[in-house]
């Protein structure tokens, strides 16, 4: 009888679980202790690391940081955010094609707190909130967190191209039940597939939204996760689909997710910013007012030596070729460990989600969970997702990505 007592309220007790990355993460990092670094393969990172799986940073990146006063590391950043550091990710997440409408920023840790107050802000309790069936664990997680569910549409049609059919077939149920959608839609380079939508595939999107649209009785805000953005290929034309979320109608919201962790090497820091575009001045105003509430509410305020960072890029030039640069040579690192994997996983035939850029390869498998049980005997770690196996090419080298393939086909037969 005693077992069952508990102190937790109702509404945060949940089964008790080791996050799987974390898990796998873990027992990786055993692996490597008790057999060498150079006889693992240790696939579950979600960061740039070397060939000795050592953390990649920006050089410029830690320059700024420790030529900053210590005053500009120490103090408090303001709720919303510094102002210019507002300003410098506005031009970092949208470069050449900035939408036309009313664009408020709001300062965040990471894409994580954009998420969380996207779904706070944007739907009610006991919402679904929409997203494709290969999603980022943590959706679910943040969702529940503040009583929503996850309800999913197929991501991929029969020719791997972008579902169309399933994504309004989706929202169109989601849209019965409820007034308000909120959409999570995670491109380029998504997390876990490294999918990326075409031009033309965005533009069914939001011919989509705006044709639910037409019952002003619904609110439908789409929120794009650009987490991955500087590794998805030439700056401006990664953003070319940005143009579509300018002069839409006013109860259609897009929230566009800005983070410094991957593009900028500042996993840790966690600063992020998240931008809302609307045809509506009154409602954009109504954006930045809610969700600079709602960081006080939550964290306060963002870590403001991270902002700076940011400010000072986007104010300098040098250093913003410098930074460029040196992305320039992580992105070929990434392309170059993403080639190996994929020409082997095609000399082999090994059948993957359909691959276009980022940190991630996706291999869809019956036993996610008891195929990476078997992988851990020879020492090969990957996270298990609900419908397959999540290959972290950002992490491993060029050499152990040829290796995985034929590994993998042979554990999944």
């Amino acid at each position: 009888m005693y077992q069952d007592f508990s102190m937790v309220a109702p509404h945060s007790k949940r089964p008790v679980s080791e996050d799987k990355i974390f898990a796998a993460s873990r027992q990786a990092g055993e692996a490597v202790t008790k057999y060498g670094f150079e006889n693992v393969i240790n696939s579950t990172v979600g960061a740039l690391l070397d060939d000795n799986g050592d953390l990649l940073v920006m050089p410029t990146i830690i320059e700024i940081l420790k030529n900053l006063p210590p005053a500009e590391i120490a103090a408090y950043a303001p709720i919303a955010g510094l102002p210019e550091y507002l300003e410098a990710a506005k031009t970092a997440a949208f470069r050449d094609h900035r939408p036309l409408g009313y664009i408020e920023a709001i300062a965040t840790p990471g894409g994580s707190g954009a998420i969380r107050h996207t779904i706070w802000n944007y739907s009610e309790m006991g919402d679904s909130i929409l997203t494709s069936d290969w999603y980022w664990g943590p959706y679910k997680t943040i969702a529940e967190e503040h009583g929503r569910k996850i309800s999913t549409y197929n991501f991929f049609d029969e020719d791997n191209n972008f579902n169309i059919k399933s994504f309004k077939e989706n929202l169109s149920r989601l849209l019965e039940a409820q007034d308000r959608a909120v959409i999570l839609l995670n491109s380029p380079a998504h997390n876990p597939t490294g999918f990326t939508l075409a031009l033309s595939e965005w533009e069914k999107v939001i011919s989509t939204i705006k044709e639910f649209a037409k019952n002003k009785n619904k609110k439908i805000i789409l929120f794009s996760d650009i987490a991955y953005i500087d590794f998805a290929g030439e700056t401006n034309e990664s953003r070319k689909f940005m143009k579509f979320f300018g002069g839409l109608p006013e109860n259609i919201l897009v929230i566009v997710a800005f983070s410094m962790s991957k593009g900028y090497t500042l996993y840790g820091m966690r600063s992020g910013a998240m931008m809302c575009v609307s045809s509506s001045k009154t409602v954009a105003e109504e954006f930045k007012n809610v969700c600079q509430f709602s960081n006080r509410g939550v964290w306060s305020n963002g870590t403001r030596s991270a902002m700076k960072i940011l400010s000072e890029i986007f104010n300098n030039e040098d250093l913003l070729n410098r930074v460029e640069s040196e992305r320039q040579e992580l992105k070929d690192l990434l392309d170059r460990r993403a080639k190996a994997f994929l020409e082997e996983a095609n000399k082999v035939g090994l059948e993957i989600c359909p691959y276009k850029s980022g940190f991630f390869i996706t291999v869809p498998c019956d036993n996610p969970v008891k195929v990476s049980e078997k992988l851990k005997k020879e020492n090969i770690f990957l996270v298990p997702l609900q419908k397959g196996l999540r290959f972290a090419v950002c992490s491993v080298s060029e050499e152990k990505c040829r290796k995985t393939p034929a590994k993998l086909l042979e554990a999944m037969k």
